[in-house]
């Protein structure tokens, strides 16, 4: 069943159904032209410290010249940094240079930075001073022969940016010690760079770009290879969606999703690079009042993030008190938007909260709501140009409209495969279409709905038992901020549903629960175990991580 697309001549006017000849042949190409284009035009915001398109550009191309004295086109260099100025920089540069940039998670325990940079077999790595220590109890037993490393405040520059590093390192004690012979600071390297000679690199659509690691929440973490096809055709497809909207050099976007992760990564950065809009880059979006505080000095338009970031903002005081008269759009991913989220965030913000989706191996849009959305709908929307999207039963069989199996992705976003793990790309990639092991559903429309993932799925006397019908159903209880629905053996019925809860009054308890689920699901779906905690474990981009809550 291959979906057709009659929706786009409906809705969107103009707008192709396939995306057609590509306008770059690389992701550097493309970025380097938003550079040319929008020069004078702020490009990245960090802490108040603007830095132009033209700056990016020079930058850029300074790092680029520094990398290219070091190392050969093709090297694998990686980027271990939270949002800061240096991101974008060093993005543009290591592509620019004609290398293969490879984003690590600042979070990351030794073991997990060890196993990805030996992997991804990096010559270099740029890493902020906040986790170099973790960095530096790993580095003789990875291929790394070069260490830049940044701070918070380098770029901010001035009076502003030397108390900035004070503070963090002396007074808040945010840097522990490490120890990096030969390391050199990220201006030194552009220092360097400035006075060496860049040589524009020839690379192809089918060039490896980006090493992107998915979590891992499966065992260990895989590089999914993106080629510059796969990002420049995201972009592209993503552009044609959305541009009806956008006015070029007048956007400010809101980046508070890490510049490592898959989303910011094409939609924020790369993506609203294309129209020249401003990036305003969120350091720690964990500090919600000081990402309200931030919020409040922009008129921003557009906001991208998961559900829990704007359940978050939402429960922030003085959120609801934001000018809201330039915001165009909000796209939420990387997790189910719950009802209750899209609810209250119409309610505050009078703009409606639409659902897109994607993966790390679909560089990362596949399916996206039309924008903008008069009302939530709880689907992730219609496929994007280019893209055919499936709902496939375990043996590969499609299946008709209505029916419930796992979605399967074809698309020139999807990646060329995991990085030396050739068994486990002939698993995901089957027939040409790529298997997200998530459960979904296709309505008449053609709009998709996630129901859940696979390997969540909790089976309760014979049926299935989706926790993000639950968790859904749960967070419409106004007492109810938070919460995650597991499955435990039971010897009677095989699995009960067990239900976490962050809750907004002391005054719940679990019968008040138990007894609205009971009225807004069927009796087999309702939890039998509810446990309160003060929050609940989540990914580095925040996502519920219901394995974490499961019995060892």
């Amino acid at each position: 069943m291959t979906t057709e697309r009659p929706w786009l001549k409906q809705y969107r006017p103009g707008v192709p159904a396939e995306v057609g000849e590509l306008p770059y042949e690389t992701a550097a190409d493309m970025m380097i032209d938003a550079c040319q284009k929008y020069q004078t035009q702020d490009a990245f915001v960090n802490f108040g410290k603007a830095m132009t398109y033209q700056q990016l550009d020079e930058y850029s191309q300074q790092l680029a010249a520094f990398l290219q004295a070091h190392f050969k086109t093709g090297d694998s260099i990686a980027i271990m940094m939270p949002n800061v100025l240096q991101y974008p920089i060093a993005v543009l540069g290591i592509l620019r240079a004609g290398m293969v940039v490879t984003n690590v998670n600042p979070l990351y325990t030794p073991r997990e930075l060890k196993h990805q940079l030996n992997d991804a077999a990096a010559k270099a790595i740029i890493v902020i001073e906040n986790t170099a220590c973790t960095l530096s109890e790993v580095i003789e037993e990875t291929g790394v022969q070069q260490v830049i490393t940044a701070t918070i405040g380098e770029m901010i520059g001035g009076l502003k940016g030397s108390i900035m590093d004070f503070m963090i390192k002396r007074v808040k004690k945010m840097v522990p010690p490490f120890d990096l012979p030969g390391a050199i600071t990220f201006k030194e390297a552009l220092k360097q760079g400035k006075s060496l000679a860049y040589t524009p690199v020839k690379r192809t659509l089918d060039d490896i770009a980006f090493l992107q690691y998915t979590g891992g929440t499966t065992g260990v973490s895989k590089g999914a290879m993106l080629t510059n096809r796969n990002m420049v055709s995201n972009v592209t497809q993503t552009r044609l969606w959305i541009s009806n909207e956008i006015v070029d050099g007048d956007e400010i976007i809101i980046t508070a999703l890490p510049l490592y992760h898959i989303f910011a990564l094409t939609a924020n950065c790369l993506t609203f690079c294309q129209y020249g809009a401003k990036n305003i880059l969120i350091t720690n979006p964990r500090d919600m009042p000081g990402f309200v505080k931030e919020l409040g000095q922009h008129k921003f338009t557009v906001l991208t993030g998961v559900n829990t970031l704007f359940n978050g903002l939402l429960n922030t005081p003085g959120f609801d008190q934001l000018d809201f008269s330039s915001f165009k759009f909000a796209l939420g991913g990387g997790m189910a938007v719950q009802k209750a989220t899209a609810m209250k965030w119409k309610e505050v913000t009078g703009v409606t909260l639409a659902e897109a989706y994607g993966l790390t191996e679909t560089s990362p849009a596949a399916c996206m709501n039309l924008i903008p959305m008069s009302e939530y709908n709880g689907t992730i929307g219609l496929p994007i140009p280019s893209t055919e999207c499936q709902i496939q039963d375990d043996d590969g069989n499609p299946l008709p409209i209505g029916e419930a199996g796992e979605l399967c992705i074809k698309g020139p976003q999807v990646m060329l495969g995991y990085l030396n793990r050739p068994d486990e790309t002939a698993k995901t990639i089957v027939d040409g279409w790529l298997k997200t092991g998530d459960i979904a559903v296709m309505d008449e429309q053609g709009y998709f709905k996630i129901v859940d993932r696979k390997k969540d799925m909790i089976l309760v006397s014979g049926f299935n038992v989706f926790p993000n019908e639950i968790e859904d159903a749960a967070c419409l209880h106004p007492d109810i901020i938070e919460s995650a629905a597991i499955g435990l053996p039971d010897e009677k019925s095989g699995e009960v549903v067990k239900l976490f809860v962050v809750r907004g009054s002391e005054d719940l308890n679990e019968k008040d629960v138990i007894d609205h689920c009971r009225a807004n699901l069927t009796g087999y779906k309702v939890p039998k175990l509810i446990e309160f905690r003060e929050e609940l474990p989540k990914s580095n981009v925040g996502k519920i991580l219901r394995k974490d809550l499961r019995p060892d």
